[in-house]
């Protein structure tokens, strides 16, 4: 697999019974891009998401990461490897800190199962990933604060941390932007942007104007196969996605990207 290739799905298929929730889905996720799938409910975004994460095992087809097969890897093998993931519903502890929500996703990756008398609070490797995670996240300035008392946007930028605390080299991100205002929304599409350099990213999300903002590959969903797969232009130009998903919209209304 080529260098700068971090995931790639091969043929991958979910059935749920007689259900084809993913039918034969390639796709390459690559260092320095955000590749967004995008497709109305029921198109199978989720489930595909869930089944290169490892919370769901394949029913066809091939998954690797950083270049190893880890199509019948679970989960959290997945995540220690390199694969970091947000959900569409906020998966914070409230009550905790945001220091300490981003110190315990650290401290779930850096785990050392020989060490078991150690208070956790004394780890320095998962205290350094939590502060460069909240700093890269942009919440600095809210590191000591509940995390249940921030706001909507706050609380996603929060998810992103902490998913940077286990040290990921793929992020998958299943609707990062639901629910934001538009300020918030720039200020998230700002942090994906800085994020890019260093990771690749798959970007599950129902706001078109920030999906061509912000993406450098767009595939397009429809009946849990793919409709059609390219750059920005190329799909917002692509006339099966216009009738299916898009709408008749101009290729000159595409906004311009985020910098």
């Amino acid at each position: 697999m080529p260098a700068d290739i971090l995931l790639r799905a091969e043929g991958v298929s979910r059935h749920f019974g007689g259900l084809v929730a993913v039918d034969d889905v390639s796709l390459a996720l690559v260092r320095n891009e955000v590749h967004a799938v995008i497709g109305t409910n029921g198109a199978g975004k989720s489930t595909l998401v869930n089944v290169l994460a490892g919370e769901l095992s394949a029913s066809g087809g091939r998954v690797q990461l950083l270049g190893r097969d880890v199509t019948r890897w679970p989960q959290p093998r997945r995540a220690r490897a390199g694969l970091g993931r947000s959900y569409q519903r906020t998966t914070i502890f409230p009550r905790a800190s945001v220091f300490e929500n981003c110190r315990l996703a650290a401290q779930a990756h850096a785990q050392n199962a020989l060490d078991w008398w150690s208070d956790a609070k004394t780890c320095g490797e998962s205290t350094k990933l939590a502060e460069r995670a909240i700093e890269q996240a942009g919440l600095a300035a809210q590191t000591h604060r509940t995390a249940g008392t921030l706001s909507h946007g706050q609380k996603r930028q929060l998810e992103i941390a902490m998913c940077l605390a286990t040290a990921p080299a793929v992020l998958l991100l299943d609707e990062p932007l639901a629910g934001m205002g538009p300020e918030e929304t720039d200020r998230m599409l700002q942090l994906l942007s800085m994020l890019k350099p260093a990771h690749a990213i798959l970007l599950v999300e129902h706001d078109m104007d920030a999906v061509f903002r912000i993406a450098d590959h767009i595939t397009v969903m429809v009946n849990g196969a793919v409709l059609a797969s390219g750059e920005p232009a190329a799909i917002r130009a692509n006339a099966d996605v216009q009738s299916a998903y898009l709408g008749e919209a101009p290729e000159s209304a595409v906004p311009a990207p985020v910098v």
